[in-house]
């Protein structure tokens, strides 16, 4: 599977994130007051909503801090991606890692077990994993040099070459399954695969090759 291209960390991005975590619950009332309520989402959808106030459409940088034609990054992720339609990775500066995360206990007989995450008391799989030593950008010009993920049994090491992560999907398929009562845990890196809320996204040009898109929003997927 082709991998999924990654949203750009730009410069120009501006302050005021907007992450929202989003259920789908459907509320049938009675007359007495009382409810009968259904949850359709066992996990929330990541809705997120970024801004940039400043996109530098110059390949010489004319606008130095904002990036050689950070305006084509941004926009051509978007055309890559048909709007809506294809899927993207974006990776979170305040939500990107796990450190020693409980992902399942074995028991003699399965042997794929779904990475999670802990955010709070409450844990979620983990769709788009790091598989592999990279660097990370975010903006603001910071970056992590993100490895491999670690994932151990009852604290002890598993061998790379003993399992393998889907990604997308940040399922763990071990060649033996784990003992009965084994503790699994893993360290590593992630991100969001996502796409774009619509089929347009605004480019405002408010000065000789210098753009803004004061609204570019996009929502996280279940692995595909």
């Amino acid at each position: 599977m082709t991998s999924p291209p990654i949203f750009p960390a730009l410069p120009g991005q501006g302050w005021g994130v907007h992450k929202r975590p989003t259920f789908a619950t459907t509320v049938a009332s009675h007359v007495s007051a009382r409810e009968v309520r259904s949850a359709h989402y066992a996990n929330p959808v990541w809705q997120f909503e970024l801004s940039f106030d400043g996109l530098d459409a110059t390949a010489a940088a004319q606008y130095g801090g904002l990036g050689a034609q950070s305006l084509q990054s941004l926009m051509g992720l978007f055309l890559q991606c048909q709007g809506q339609y294809g899927a993207f990775l974006f990776y979170d500066a305040t939500d990107y890692q796990v450190s020693a995360q409980r992902f399942g206990t074995g028991d003699g007989t399965t042997t794929s077990f779904q990475l999670v995450r802990s955010f709070g008391g409450f844990s979620e799989p983990v769709v788009a994993p790091v598989t592999s030593a990279t660097t990370l950008y975010f903006s603001g010009a910071a970056s992590v040099a993100a490895t491999a993920p670690v994932v151990t049994n009852n604290g002890v090491t598993v061998p790379a070459a003993n399992y393998a992560i889907s990604n997308p999907g940040g399922v763990v398929t071990f060649a033996t399954a784990p003992a009965s009562g084994a503790a699994l845990a893993w360290s590593g890196y992630f991100g969001f695969l996502c796409r774009f809320d619509g089929d347009d996204l605004d480019f405002e040009q408010f000065m000789a090759n210098l753009w803004r898109a004061q609204s570019v929003k996009f929502r996280s997927l279940r692995a595909q």
